[in-house]
């Protein structure tokens, strides 16, 4: 255990080296990356140095024992009794900092709500939605560009798409991707009945070009003209994008923007994410297709959460865990409930390494 975290600390003190470089900051793009990663190892950097420190006293503590002195022996031991105990917990604490990160979870994402089933009622909490995770975004420090956003006939959203940049983005909101239900009398029920409604959210991490082998020459880009509601809204530019990857058949597009260039961003996005969700399925095991299972794939058709109003009440179906809290949860206060997902997915990944 030791041993890694000595590795870490070197990798450490490399990257801080190569910020410390002037010519760093002439590219941009790399010198985030790293930045990221160091940021990323200061945790385990920091355990390691506690962690050395009681391995180091208990060692002292050990030779005390050896004396003949009966104080410094009453003494060692005392130390001693204080100190394993400490060693276990931080032994247990390292071994889940130590669980491998999925690769995607340092990246930026592209963030969708869109309103399902309940007509109106799915556009206003659609647009709960959309609120609450402002808030959340806002308490992380993240920041957030708006794409998209087609508001819905009587309040709410339809439609919003958003692109969050940050420290571990896609690591804390992959859990939110599927179906969100929602329980309540609608404003516009005139006998109290209770409504189901839902929205549902995708998460897409942002891939660069080096995460998926395509060769650009596979690739067809097509323009065409965006749909619009008509009259003066009818796209008269080809801002809309269609990109096919020739060898596989798979198409991605975007038509969200009135950019062509960022139309064109967003359908590299998708075609990324689709082809490297490919690669990933072919490799992974029956163990991680399970593990998968427990936290969401992100299936639109999966219920995965449950917001219930007159029991003030939130229900995550992957885990069981119910909170009597909607009131905070809608606020944005959703951190326990990632932080419990996280749990158990790290739980998930011990029980396959052992």
């Amino acid at each position: 255990m030791l041993d890694k975290l000595e590795a870490i600390h070197e990798r450490y003190i490399l990257l801080e080296e190569q910020l410390s470089n002037p010519e760093l900051m002439g590219d941009m793009d790399k010198f985030t990356k790293i930045s990221k990663e160091y940021k990323e190892l200061e945790t385990f950097v920091k355990v390691y140095f506690v962690y050395k420190q009681v391995l180091g006293n208990i060692a002292t503590a050990k030779e005390m024992l050896a004396e003949n002195d009966p104080d410094m022996k009453e003494m060692a031991k005392m130390e001693l009794d204080e100190l394993e105990p400490r060693k276990r917990e931080m032994e247990e604490e390292i071994r889940i900092l130590l669980i491998p990160k999925d690769p995607e979870d340092s990246k930026d994402v592209i963030f969708e709500i869109r309103s399902g089933t309940g007509g109106d009622e799915a556009s206003i909490f659609a647009g709960d939605l959309y609120k609450m995770y402002s808030r959340y975004f806002e308490e992380q420090k993240w920041n957030v560009e708006t794409i998209y956003i087609n508001e819905g006939s009587s309040g709410g959203y339809s439609k919003l798409i958003l692109e969050v940049k940050g420290e571990n983005v896609y690591g804390k909101l992959k859990f939110e991707s599927g179906a969100h239900r929602v329980q309540r009398v609608p404003k516009t029920e005139s006998q109290g009945r209770v409504h189901t409604s839902a929205a549902t959210v995708v998460v897409m991490p942002k891939f660069e070009q080096e995460d998926v082998d395509i060769n650009k020459a596979d690739l067809k880009v097509d323009t065409y003209r965006a749909s619009g509601a008509g009259g003066q809204h009818v796209n008269k530019t080809e801002s809309a994008v269609r990109i096919t990857h020739i060898p596989s058949g798979i198409v991605a597009e975007s038509q969200e923007s009135r950019n062509q260039l960022r139309n064109r961003e967003i359908a590299f996005e998708r075609l990324y994410a689709k082809m490297y969700a490919i690669e990933k399925e072919q490799h992974n095991s029956e163990v991680a297709a399970h593990r998968r299972s427990l936290v969401g794939s992100g299936d639109r058709s999966g219920k995965i959460r449950t917001y219930n109003y007159p029991q003030n009440r939130v229900t995550d179906h992957r885990i069981n865990l119910t909170l009597y809290s909607l009131d905070k949860i809608i606020a944005g206060d959703i951190s326990g409930i990632i932080e419990a997902l996280q749990v158990a997915e790290n739980a998930e990944k011990l029980k396959d390494g052992e």
